[in-house]
């Protein structure tokens, strides 16, 4: 563990390639998150500073635990359900068996237990993705197409609107949505990142209905107001590629961080020794607790 400052330590230096997808399991007490080139599923104990992997042949985009106890995966070929002890993995979907020009990336349930998950091109550039819903019944169904890198998600407190990110845009969208029938309309922008900025990643929402969202390329994660489009706050990382964020902590009140490594020089590896780590900052506000895949 390494001090940054007072609100801000290094928790694990993992020295991951993509660290992203964090969940935090306030049963278990410890957070999951994924190592997307290193094809790792860690599992990391912040009570014992200990951080167990499950290295798989596969790059994974997401995780979720399941409530039958396994881990629903988004891999690089297909959704799977994982089993935690044995590695076994169970083949679910894959809507896009036919195109090897795009692999699965993060994702998140609703507050109804449903599986939102994205998919990206391989090279970043074209609107080869497409953000699917999973519900219970392990139907997929198409919500979005023309994506060019599916990211973050977030829903407000009364589930009524569902914000989104599809990075290369700098942006983040905001939708109508039912939570009953998790249709989405009236879709919109709230949010544009300036070119200093880098582009926007992973993201959660605080108790306070606020957005917190990482700058892949741009060092930070930022606090938002959704309703107004106001930027209220920024944590600063001694690094520059952050990925993404979520709640943790018994009072669900830390904000744990992942960083990426992947993309830069040695030069700036050099700068950068940390990129690639776990942080965790003390944020001064509750978040809500992650939603596990209903199944």
């Amino acid at each position: 563990m390494k001090t940054i400052n007072e609100k801000l330590e290094l928790v694990l230096d993992a020295k991951a390639q993509i660290a992203e997808g964090p969940f935090w399991d306030q049963e278990k007490q410890f957070l999951y998150w994924v190592d997307i080139l290193g094809k790792t599923i860690n599992l990391y104990n912040p009570a014992a500073a200990k951080n167990e992997l499950i290295q798989l042949d596969k790059m994974i985009g997401a995780l979720i635990p399941a409530e039958n106890g396994k881990l629903l995966a988004a891999l690089e070929d297909g959704l799977y359900l994982i089993d935690a002890k044995t590695s076994e993995q169970e083949f679910l979907v894959n809507p896009e068996s036919n195109n090897d020009q795009t692999r699965f990336n993060d994702g998140k349930c609703d507050r109804r237990g449903r599986f939102w998950v994205g998919t990206m091109d391989l090279e970043e550039k074209r609107e080869l993705g497409t953000l699917y819903c999973l519900d219970q019944e392990l139907n997929l169904v198409e919500k979005i197409k023309n994506v060019k890198i599916s990211n973050g998600l977030a829903w407000s407190l009364d589930n009524k609107t569902m914000y989104y990110i599809d990075s290369p845009t700098k942006e983040v969208l905001a939708f109508d949505y039912d939570l009953e029938t998790a249709e989405i309309t009236n879709k919109r922008v709230i949010i544009s990142f300036a070119e200093a900025e880098g582009v926007p990643d992973g993201m959660t929402i605080d108790a306070e209905g606020k957005l917190w969202i990482a700058h892949f390329g741009g060092g930070q994660v930022s606090r938002w107001n959704p309703n107004s489009g106001e930027k209220i706050d920024s944590v600063q990382l001694p690094v520059s590629n952050v990925t993404s964020c979520a709640f943790g902590g018994k009072n669900l009140d830390e904000l744990y961080i992942t960083t990426a490594s992947v993309g830069l020089s040695e030069e700036e590896k050099e700068a950068q020794p940390l990129a690639g780590g776990i942080f965790r900052y003390q944020a001064g506000v509750k978040g809500l607790a992650g939603v596990k895949f209903e199944v």
